[in-house]
């Protein structure tokens, strides 16, 4: 049949409205499931810069609280014209500041000026100024921790401020503040296709991976308030500049599409034109801050398009397909009055075919016109238990349970032209003893002769299905443990994080604590020391002022004599407070054994004197040197021969002018291992691998704290060293230090050789 040149025509206009129609809610959906897909990938980007950047600043949230309790910053506050407690309280600010990686420290008056400061001797030093005007100072002055973003007036930098009170005795004598550099994080964030920013609750861009956009605000605010922002000086000389945004669309799950103008983008590309951003934030609680992520759509443009023409393609595709298939329909009404010849040749093979089927390992039925069963081959036979006689002119839903009976039933009276080629589904079979059991069911239709067959398909799935439960039961199970198994490592990770930073925050308080437990046994040491040479001194005097009226001048010349050599004497005695006393540079540097034997021993001089204990050196100690620190080096040799000393005193008493330690020198190619071995009754196999935690200790009550040991195991990793402890065979323990090898610089090398 041919179709008129007018019905073609509208055809093709149909054909045409249809395809724009389709594009169309093509293009819809595609932007719509684009969209949906960017805003969770940049949701989670989001959460995770967000959760990086609160880490980062509460990391140093408590620790001018901490500073705000020691007791050097106390004291300058109460007597701040005191500069030797400056100079030491901006020592221990820089040393704080150097430990922590932070850009400044500072301590200030009540009055907000900075009397003590880490950058007290730079260029930029804060000593002197005021910053009573910043929000900081001003909270924490009135009794509260205070945290700040702004621009550095100093040193011109972006930073965060966290401040607290130092108080005495419910009185604020000053403010103690901890500045953060905020500018390497921005280096952390790259994503070409997400920017990143960090606002401030006026709105304006503090952080932001674009760095025009720095100093930017997010949205246009009135003169007034610009005029605030400024006169704050928050942000330095930086003018404040909103972004050019065109247009902004609310979206319903919270995001927003904004088009701006992007100046950068145009000065490389003339003909650029704005671009689209789809912007989500969230607020940083606690810091005065929210993030925002700006992803560009520019990639599902492109898969809105890509989208477009392929479903372009495919509906000229399937069009062609139908023009060829009613091409195709026409040449198979020319071959149908073959077919008819080829009925004959079918009924012939009936008989064959019904042999092929009736050994089929599925169950096969063939149904009439109406439904009812024709057919019943063996397999069919034992699944459901009748015999082909007893269920022939039986419509074929008896053998089916109530539930699945409709939908085949609709099938099959079914008008033609309405009905599916063939209906697959899983039902629900009833065998002759009223037992139930699953299968799977094909009923596809079949011509015989000019009459209209249906042939069922059936196979028993008892099998399948109860693999099929199994196997999601076990499924179930496993994403069950995996699930509490998830639960339970991200607790366990939180908790390790946490006693990380508890740990590292207070590992310094545990050196300086040692320190000065040290310093305050020379102290008692000294203090002893001094009477008896006090005592001779006066009693010398005395006599020398009662020979001097008898007129024995020489033997008032002998008492001034012993006089000098007592004063002498006490010299040596306070030189190892003196030696104590000094600051440590904090840098490796080349450090000579014979210097670190020197101050060693002048420290225990007092001790090693009135015990006459003897410590036996290696010769040629000038000849090494190590890398590390002179003072902390010292600190730690000094515990380490206490240590040893109160060892063999608890064993059996020291035996006088004998060799009780013994002290070696090994060279281990570019390292150097000192070994202290002690005549004591060594460690215990069970605490070897205890000696250099926190708080254990071996010694009676009131002898330590277990600290010395883990703090001396920390300053010497902290060298890039290692301390270990070990049994000698002969009885005794033995500590090993391993340090760095270098060779002499300048006048390290003069000062060992001298």
């Amino acid at each position: 049949m041919k179709l008129s040149p007018r019905i073609r025509l509208v055809s093709l206009f149909m054909l045409a409205l249809v395809l724009l129609l389709i594009l169309g809610q093509t293009a819809a959906i595609s932007r719509k499931h684009g969209l949906e897909e960017l805003q969770q990938r940049s949701l989670t980007d989001l959460n995770r810069y967000r959760l990086s950047l609160s880490q980062k600043l509460e990391r140093y949230r408590n620790m001018p609280e901490l500073l705000a309790t020691h007791w050097e910053l106390i004291q300058l506050l109460q007597q701040t014209d005191d500069s030797d407690r400056r100079r030491r309280a901006s020592l221990y600010l820089q040393q704080v500041n150097n430990i922590l990686g932070t850009s400044d420290v500072y301590l200030m008056d009540t009055s907000g000026t900075t009397i003590a400061a880490s950058n007290e001797y730079t260029p930029r030093s804060f000593m002197g100024r005021n910053f009573a005007f910043r929000p900081y100072f001003q909270d924490a002055i009135a009794g509260r921790p205070g945290a700040y973003s702004a621009v550095g007036l100093t040193s011109g930098k972006r930073g965060y401020y966290f401040s607290y009170p130092v108080q005495r005795y419910g009185q604020i004598l000053g403010v103690v503040v901890v500045k953060i550099d905020l500018n390497d994080i921005e280096d952390d964030w790259n994503d070409s296709l997400l920017d990143i920013l960090v606002v401030d609750d006026d709105d304006v861009v503090f952080i932001s991976t674009r760095r025009d956009w720095k100093f930017s605000l997010l949205s246009p605010r009135p003169q007034s308030e610009l005029a605030r922002i400024a006169s704050s000086q928050r942000y330095g000389r930086h003018p404040l500049q909103a972004l050019e945004v065109m247009e902004r669309k609310r979206r319903l799950d919270g995001s927003t599409l904004i088009t701006l103008i992007d100046h950068q983008r145009r000065e490389h590309d003339k003909k650029a034109g704005p671009v689209e951003y789809l912007q989500q934030s969230a607020p940083l609680e606690g810091y005065g801050l929210r993030v925002v992520a700006l992803a560009q759509t520019r990639l599902i443009k492109q898969n809105v398009w890509e989208a477009v023409v392929l479903v372009a393609f495919i509906y000229v595709a399937l069009a062609l397909l139908v023009l060829f298939l009613l091409t195709r329909r026409r040449a198979a009404l020319e071959r149908v009055r073959f077919k008819q010849q080829r009925t004959r040749a079918l009924e012939e093979n009936e008989s064959r075919i019904r042999a092929i089927i009736d050994n089929t390992r599925a169950g096969l039925i063939t149904l009439d016109r109406q439904g009812r069963i024709d057919s019943f081959n063996p397999t069919a036979e034992k699944l459901f238990g009748y015999q082909s006689e007893q269920v022939r002119g039986d419509y074929f839903s008896t053998l089916l349970s109530q539930p699945d009976r409709p939908l085949c039933w609709a099938h099959i009276t079914a008008d033609d032209q309405q009905r599916a080629a063939e209906l697959a589904l899983e039902a629900t079979g009833v065998r002759q003893n009223d037992s139930q059991f699953p299968l799977e069911l094909v009923i596809g239709q079949m011509k015989v002769g000019r009459q209209l067959r249906f042939i069922a398909t059936v196979h028993d799935i008892t099998e399948r299905k109860e693999s099929e439960r199994q196997l999601r039961q076990a499924h179930d199970e496993l994403e069950s443990r995996v699930q509490a198994r998830t639960v339970d490592l991200t607790e366990t990770n939180a908790r390790l994080r946490t006693e990380i930073e508890q740990h590292d925050a207070t590992r310094n308080e545990l050196i300086q604590t040692a320190k000065l437990a040290v310093l305050g046994q020379l102290a008692a040491g000294i203090n002893h020391e001094l009477n008896q040479p006090l005592t001779a001194i006066r009693a010398y005097a005395d006599n020398a002022c009662a020979f001097l009226k008898m007129g024995r001048l020489e033997t008032v010349e002998t008492n001034l004599t012993e006089i000098s050599g007592l004063t002498e004497r006490m010299a040596r005695i306070i030189h190892p407070l003196k030696e104590f006393s000094r600051n440590s540079s904090g840098k490796p540097e080349p450090v000579n054994l014979r210097a670190l034997r020197d101050g060693a021993m002048s420290i225990l001089y007092g001790q090693l004197h009135r015990r006459r204990i003897e410590i036996e050196w290696p010769q040629r100690l000038e000849q090494y040197y190590v890398l590390g620190d002179m003072l902390r080096l010292e600190q730690v040799m000094v515990n380490l021969i206490r240590n040893a000393l109160q060892a063999m005193e608890t064993h059996a008493p020291l035996a006088a002018q004998t060799v009780q330690l013994q002290i070696s020198v090994e060279e281990q190619g570019a390292q150097l291992a000192i070994r202290i071995r002690d005549h004591g009754p060594g460690i215990a196999e069970a605490d070897l691998s205890r000696i250099f935690e926190p708080f254990f200790t071996t010694k009676s009550a009131g002898q330590g704290l277990g600290l010395g040991l883990s703090i001396s195991y920390r300053i010497i990793e902290s060298l890039n060293g290692r301390l270990s402890a070990s049994n000698h065979p002969q009885g005794g323990a033995v500590f090993t230090l391993t340090l760095p090898r270098c060779e002499p610089v300048g006048l390290d090398a003069q000062a060992g050789d001298a």
